[in-house]
C-alpha cells in the first residue's frame, strides 16, 4: 500500500513571537525556541534603517541576529493614506518572504495580542492569501510587568480592571474610575499633565504609579506621580491607577445562589 502523498505548503508560517516589554529574561521558552528554529526574522521599525526596540530585546538576550533578518516599516502617523500604503507594502513584503516556504518569525515587544502591530500584519497578509498559517506566541504584557516592578496588584479577589489608551481623554478616564478598581492607562505621554490634574481632583495621586520602559535598561518607576508634571516622558510609558474608594455593586454568585436554593429545598 502506497503512503499518502503530502502536498507541500505553499507558504511558510507567519509566527508572532512575543518578547515581553523589555527584559529579555521574560521571553518565554516557546518564543526563544521559535527564534532559534531556523525561521527567518522580521522586525518592525518606524523608519527605514532605524533601530528596532523589539530587535534590541532579542539582542540583549544574547541572541545573534541572523544575517537575513528583514525590517518592516510601520510609520508612526495617524494619516490614513500613509498608513494604508505602509500596511499594504509590509503585507506584500511578508507574503513574498512566506512564498519561499520558510517560516517567518515577526518580533513583537510585549504581547502579540495586546495593542500589537502583529495582529494588523497578520490580518493584512491573510487578506492577500487566506491560506497562510498564523501562529501567535503569547508573552508578558507591559502592564503586567509594570505592576510587578511597582509591587502592585492589578486586581485581587473580586476587583475589576480595565486597560485603555490614555488618548480616549480625561472624560472617559473619569467615568471609568467609578467603574473599575484599577485602570491601566497606556501611551500616557501626550495627556500626562491632564491625567495628573484629573487624578489630583479625584484624590488618586497617592494610589497611582507611573512606569516607563519597563524591563529595559532605562526603566523608571515613579510612585510620586505629581512630580512628573511638565515632564516630557517616553512613548513607552503607562500609568497604573487604583481607586480604593470605589463603590461596588452586589456580586451575583452562582455557587452561593445554588447552595441557598438547596438549603431551602432541604427544609421544605
Amino acid at each position: 500500500m502506497n503512503a499518502p502523498t503530502l502536498t507541500p505548503r505553499r507558504f511558510g508560517r507567519l509566527i508572532g513571537v512575543s518578547l515581553g516589554p523589555g527584559d529579555p529574561d521574560l521571553i518565554t521558552r516557546r518564543g526563544w525556541a521559535a527564534l532559534q528554529s531556523g525561521a527567518r526574522w522580521a522586525y518592525p521599525v518606524k523608519r527605514a534603517e532605524e533601530s528596532s526596540y523589539a530587535l534590541d530585546i532579542a539582542r540583549r538576550g544574547g541572541l545573534a541576529v541572523p544575517d537575513d533578518a528583514v525590517e518592516l516599516v510601520f510609520p508612526m502617523t495617524r494619516d490614513a493614506i500613509t498608513l494604508a500604503k505602509a500596511w499594504a507594502r509590509a503585507a506584500a513584503q511578508t507574503l513574498q518572504l512566506l512564498a519561499e516556504g520558510r517560516d517567518l518569525a515577526f518580533l513583537v515587544e510585549g504581547d502579540a495580542s495586546t495593542y500589537s502591530t502583529f495582529r494588523h500584519l497578520a490580518r493584512a497578509v491573510r487578506e492577500l492569501a487566506p491560506e497562510v498559517e498564523v501562529d501567535t506566541i503569547p508573552g508578558v504584557s507591559s502592564f503586567a510587568a509594570a505592576a510587578a516592578v511597582a509591587d502592585l496588584a492589578l486586581a485581587e479577589e473580586d476587583e475589576t480592571m480595565a486597560v485603555i489608551p490614555a488618548a480616549y481623554g480625561t472624560a472617559v478616564i473619569d467615568h471609568l474610575l467609578d467603574e473599575f478598581d484599577t485602570l491601566v492607562l497606556m501611551k500616557v505621554k501626550p495627556l500626562l499633565d491632564e491625567v495628573l490634574d484629573l487624578l489630583e481632583r479625584r484624590g488618586l495621586l497617592a494610589s497611582s504609579c507611573f512606569v516607563e520602559k519597563v524591563g529595559a535598561p532605562k526603566q523608571r518607576v515613579v510612585h510620586d506621580v505629581a512630580s512628573l508634571r511638565g515632564e516630557k516622558v517616553n512613548y513607552l510609558s503607562l500609568l497604573l491607577v487604583q481607586n480604593p474608594k470605589r463603590q461596588r455593586g452586589e456580586l451575583r454568585r452562582g455557587c452561593r445562589k445554588r447552595a441557598e436554593q438547596q438549603a431551602v429545598t432541604a427544609v421544605s
